[in-house]
């Protein structure tokens, strides 16, 4: 009986040691297997940012160029003079007068067959509803609607300060958002999972509302209604993407104009008005600061709450003040001897109340109102000056009989603060920013946080800089703050701590790169300000697919964009595949492939562990490269009627080419007119010390314009290009024996 018995537990030992042995196979099995598929979603990742980062240092070097450009050439002029202070979109403030003009909404005509939504104002809660499940269900709203609450919108921005101030008292959480980058689904999937806007439920959205996706105006329609709705409860910082330069190149520019073709002109022009008046940054219960990009280690948040924010119309280009250092030095010397000393920077200065013991003495009175919406300052003239004190009694006399218990006074209707066309412009040569004020809006919109200690300038964007834990912490300590929320930065899992968890980042665009490629996040604070995250996936579509499939999808999605750089940059990489080809083989190693690749295109990407996905064959360890370009050329073509270096040339340049285009197209009209064209080519024929008469830019003009209707439209552009590329191709190929047949398409042209 009890040898019976030892036999059955032996049995039964054996068996669990193997169930242990399978059980530990299958787990070393799972986690190579998770890490393999981590491995590649880095690497999808990494190709991902390399390319959206390097298309933004491509904007800046353009940007750059034109600025440059502009800066050294001397208009001759009126009409030459006025071409280039309409080529960015407006390099100067629009007047009052010229934003008076864009008011005449009224006269725009809604027909009777219009079905979208209709507004009126002052606006309700259900009109913000309202608007929001009309977009759902892609209607449009008329352009009158859309100017009106354009405008709207801006009387209320300029009363606000540069940074917020708001409170988790008086509603049960603060949820801050991230970018959106026009995609409306992730802002509707918000709005059902977290509840619509209400005194209860306070919102800060950080920046980056338009570019990249389709329904830009459509987010930006939404979040203007619900902050005119709860102005206490909804609150909205500017993103380094609410800048007319950035649109011309991300596609916002092009969805107004393409949705509102009689009115996309106007609408654009109040927007651009509307995008310099947005905050910089919101500040939580004063200890936590949410701002779109970053800091450095120069950010002064007492300069910033004082700077003229509508000033910085883009953070792309500084136009520094043009009166000289001492009037300004002088006034601001005046400024602060009226004020006794200057104020602490999180007491917004303000034009419409005048710096005095009642304005430093009411911070209870400030913090009631959970958000302050007072404007940055600007020096008023004595005739505004006296209206103001009169207007800051009169608050202070109402808050005092409202303290008593007396009823409120109905307040008397007002004309906005804003100064006469004569006083404004005085004003406007006198407050152009600084650039040490140009530089901290900057830093605030463009920068991202690093690993490594320190802070240095952030070429991989191409502004902004890379600041370290040192640099975070330096900022908490010197304004008593507990941590930093910041967006900018698509994170797989749409949030990221960094610096000890003194940073912050929320990213709420969902399937940003491609779909499954990273989920959105929105975090919500209470009275604690412990930050509770909440993720999501917008896209029903990729709850449908395994782990596996969602990567591998947006693996294909990545090696197709990178085949099409390389295949953009052909010429180059077949000069550097000769440098390592010493013996004129026709081979080289697949490390001197990597680091070929690497030297043309600087994106920094892993090589040699995106070799198996690039490069598919090869021979004892060597590349023929030549063989290896073709079958790049060959994938491109297959989808293309175009030679291939033609091709080749707009894969590279046709971003550049059509930012161009809208940079020239000044008035947003689609077209290039004669006019545009021929001040453009005066400012390059400057550049180049090339002697053009009227009549030759008039015949060249006449050469572009293919179907002869008296402008020239994107297609003849592109088309002009590509032409002219062609003659220089095939120049090229008859001077340099050396180089291969026209449709190899590997020798790089000389002019472009």
């Amino acid at each position: 009986m009890g040898s019976g018995t030892s036999t059955q537990h032996h049995f039964a030992f054996q068996n669990a040691e193997k169930a242990f042995k399978a059980a530990a196979l299958i787990q070393r099995w799972y986690r190579r297997y998770m890490a393999r598929l981590e491995m590649r979603r880095r690497c999808t990742w990494s190709i991902f940012q390399s390319i959206e980062y390097a298309g933004q240092q491509d904007q800046v070097k353009l940007h750059d160029f034109f600025s440059y450009l502009m800066d050294h050439f001397t208009p001759s002029s009126h009409n030459e003079r006025d071409f280039l202070s309409r080529m960015f979109t407006e390099e100067r403030l629009p007047q009052d007068s010229e934003m008076e003009g864009c008011r005449d909404y009224d006269c725009i005509e809604v027909p009777d067959s219009y079905m979208g939504p209709r507004l009126s104002f002052p606006l309700l809660p259900d009109h913000a509803t309202a608007l929001l499940e009309a977009f759902r269900l892609k209607q449009q709203l008329h352009a009158r609607y859309v100017l009106n609450l354009l405008h709207e919108t801006r009387k209320y921005l300029v009363q606000l300060p540069n940074i917020n101030r708001v409170s988790t008292c008086y509603s049960e959480e603060i949820t801050v958002c991230g970018d959106l980058h026009g995609q409306l689904d992730d802002l509707i999937f918000i709005f059902y999972k977290n509840g619509l806007p209400s005194p209860e439920r306070a919102y800060v959205f950080n920046g980056d509302f338009v570019d990249r996706g389709k329904d830009s105006l459509e987010i930006l329609m939404v979040l203007f209604a619900f902050m005119l709705v709860y102005p206490k409860e909804f609150h909205l910082n500017r993103g380094n993407h609410e800048d007319h330069m950035v649109n011309l190149r991300y596609g916002f520019t092009k969805e107004v104009m393409h949705k509102y073709k009689t009115h996309g002109k106007k609408i654009l022009k109040v927007l651009q008005d509307v995008f310099c008046w947005l905050p910089l940054a919101t500040l939580v219960d004063e200890k936590v600061l949410i701002l779109h990009g970053g800091v450095s280690d120069k950010t002064d948040l007492e300069l910033l709450s004082k700077l003229d924010r509508h000033k910085i119309v883009s953070a792309m280009r500084c136009k520094t003040r043009k009166e000289n250092e001492k009037q300004a030095e002088k006034g601001k010397a005046n400024q602060t001897g009226s004020a006794g000393k200057p104020s602490p920077w999180f007491l917004p200065q303000s034009h419409s109340l005048p710096s005095s013991p009642l304005r430093l003495g009411s911070h209870k009175a400030h913090k009631d109102s959970r958000s302050s919406s007072v404007p940055c300052s600007i020096p008023p003239n004595p005739q505004e000056l006296s209206r103001q004190v009169r207007r800051s009694v009169d608050l202070e006399l109402e808050r005092c009989r409202q303290q008593a218990g007396f009823p409120v006074i109905k307040e008397k209707k007002e004309e906005p603060l804003l100064f006469s066309s004569e006083a404004d412009s005085e004003a406007g040569e006198l407050l152009q920013p600084t650039q040490e004020e140009w530089r901290q809006v900057v830093d605030i919109l463009w920068s991202d946080p690093m690993a490594q200690e320190g802070c240095k300038a952030n070429t991989v964007r191409g502004g902004g800089c890379y600041f370290g834990p040192n640099v975070t912490e330096q900022l908490l300590q010197k304004y008593n703050l507990q941590f930093l929320i910041r967006s900018h930065e698509c994170k797989p899992e749409g949030y990221e701590f960094c610096h000890s968890r003194k940073v912050l980042t929320i990213f709420s665009a969902s399937n940003y790169y491609e779909v499954g490629s990273n989920r959105g996040a929105y975090v919500k604070l209470g009275p604690a300000l412990t930050p509770h995250i909440v993720q999501y996936q917008a896209n029903k579509a990729t709850h449908m697919l395994t782990m596996r499939q969602r990567i591998s999808r947006v693996e294909e999605s990545a090696l197709r964009a990178l085949r099409g750089k390389l295949f953009a940059h052909s010429s180059d990489l077949l000069g550097e595949f000769k440098k390592h080809d010493k013996d004129k083989t026709g081979l080289i190693t697949l490390s001197d492939w990597a680091a070929a690749v690497e030297s043309v295109l600087h994106l920094g990407l892993p090589w040699r562990m995106l070799r198996p996905q690039l490069v598919n064959s090869s021979t004892d360890n060597m590349l023929e490269y030549k063989s290896w370009l073709e079958d790049l050329a060959k994938e491109q073509l297959s989808h293309e009627n175009i030679q291939s270096s033609l091709l080749e040339t707009l894969y590279r340049n046709r971003s550049n080419l059509e930012t161009i285009f809208r940079i020239i197209d000044s008035d947003h009209s689609g077209f290039i007119s004669l006019d545009e064209f021929r001040q453009t080519w005066k400012l390059f024929s400057s550049h180049m010390k090339i002697d053009i008469t009227d009549d030759c830019i008039c015949d060249l003009a006449r050469s572009i314009d293919f179907n002869k209707d008296g402008h020239i439209d994107i297609n003849e552009f592109l088309e002009a290009f590509r032409l002219v590329e062609q003659s220089c191709s095939e120049g090229n190929a008859s001077e340099c024996p050396q180089a291969t047949n026209a449709n190899s398409g590997y020798s790089r042209p000389d002019a472009h």
